[in-house]
């Protein structure tokens, strides 16, 4: 063999193995960021583990389990409906409402006039059921935390003036304000005789949790989907783009005069 073909010979050998190591050293790298991406997620994984823990450890003594302690006065099924106005009232209007939903805000900011004009006239009467939903869609507990006092206003006999001060110091949906019990007792001196040491003891408890929890329930149960639901003769009125508060005012007046 010439000594030509011997160099060729050694030279493509030699590319061949530096082609080799190549790969070799690519497949370490490979392998290395593979293992190196895994770790991470492990780890990543383990704080969001950790973040739910810790938040769930914050609100561990006011669970929904336990028995369902109705509030003072509930009616309907399951004593799940809060009323305000007249039992004898011809018209009833049921409100599937969430404190921390600004829909409800601005549907009582624009109704409530017209609502408290026909309940104290003895026409109308308003089935207050308090849900959760943006405790579910947003976490944290705010919903229930607001819904839970409401119920013991409503034991109290408060319950109307103390919903209108939730409403109108109703925080940003994102913002969990609500689920201080030190905020909503706070908001309780805005209402006359409201801050006793029963509605205090009531709030701190979480006496009704569970009854926001079977609430809330049943709210699925119904096939609704979003708050505030408002029925009036099993149609749901906020869905109507051409109800406004003259018109219901119209509505009711009407039926009180049958």
């Amino acid at each position: 063999m010439s000594e030509k073909n011997r160099d060729g010979k050694r030279n493509a050998r030699d590319r061949l193995a530096l082609q080799r190591e190549k790969q070799q050293a690519a497949e370490r790298r490979r392998r290395t960021l593979i293992v190196s991406a895994t770790v991470l997620c492990v780890l990543a994984l383990a704080a969001v583990i950790g973040v739910i823990a810790a938040n769930s450890g914050k609100d561990s003594g006011k669970s929904t389990a336990g028995p369902v302690v109705a509030p003072s006065g509930a009616q309907g099924k399951d004593s799940l409906a809060i009323p305000v106005g007249r039992d004898g009232a011809k018209s009833v209007l049921t409100v599937w409402e969430d404190f921390r939903c600004p829909a409800c805000q601005a549907f009582e900011t624009a109704y409530r006039p017209t609502l408290h004009e026909l309940i104290d006239a003895g026409k109308l009467r308003v089935d207050y059921h308090l849900v959760t939903l943006i405790d579910g869609n947003l976490g944290g507990s705010g919903s229930r935390h607001a819904a839970n006092a409401a119920a013991c206003a409503q034991d109290a006999g408060k319950f109307r003036d103390y919903h209108d001060v939730l409403y109108e110091n109703q925080p940003k949906e994102t913002d969990d304000a609500y689920a201080s019990d030190s905020t909503l007792i706070a908001l309780a001196g805005k209402v006359g005789g409201l801050d006793t040491p029963a509605f205090r003891a009531c709030v701190n408890d979480g006496t009704h949790n569970a009854w926001v929890a079977k609430s809330h329930q049943a709210f699925g149960t119904g096939g609704f989907t979003g708050t505030p639901t408002v029925l009036l003769g099993g149609k749901n009125i906020y869905q109507d783009q051409t109800m406004t508060p003259a018109k219901l005012k119209q509505m009711v007046e009407e039926a009180a005069k049958k």
